[in-house]
């Protein structure tokens, strides 16, 4: 399998409609012109495709110099455990290596806690500091 590693902040609505309802995080797609907004407003969003199907992407936020906000990491069910997620955080955090402050938010399940440990992310509830978020 080739996977075509695109960066690229427009798409079309029904590919990304798609990939979020795949992955299940359906209060996204909720508001399509919203995620579309979204995504034009990002830093970088770094995309993956297996010939025409968009298979999986990261995006990211902040100011690129002193802070990214890790937003989005999916890939759809079927390519998971492969390396694509692995890929699209490396091909991120390569982008923003000089940046201090790499941050996410993300579902606390063994699975998704392990995804990011080996990658080398600190929890904030392991060590010095604290994160708060107000999610509406």
């Amino acid at each position: 399998m080739k996977i075509d590693y695109r960066e690229e902040k427009v798409f079309n609505e029904l590919v990304l409609k798609s990939l979020y309802d795949d992955v299940g995080w359906t209060a996204y797609t909720e508001n399509m012109s919203t995620l579309i907004a979204g995504f034009k407003n990002s830093l970088a969003v770094i995309s993956a495709w297996d010939h025409d199907k968009l298979i999986g992407l990261i995006r990211v936020v902040g100011d690129g110099k002193t802070i990214i906000y890790i937003q989005d990491l999916l890939v759809l069910p079927a390519y998971q455990n492969r390396g694509l997620g692995s890929d699209l955080l490396v091909k991120v955090l390569l982008n923003y290596k000089d940046v201090r402050q790499k941050i996410l938010l993300t579902n606390d399940e063994p699975k998704v806690r392990a995804f990011y440990e080996k990658q080398l992310f600190s929890s904030c509830d392991q060590g010095d500091l604290v994160c708060f978020a107000k999610i509406t």
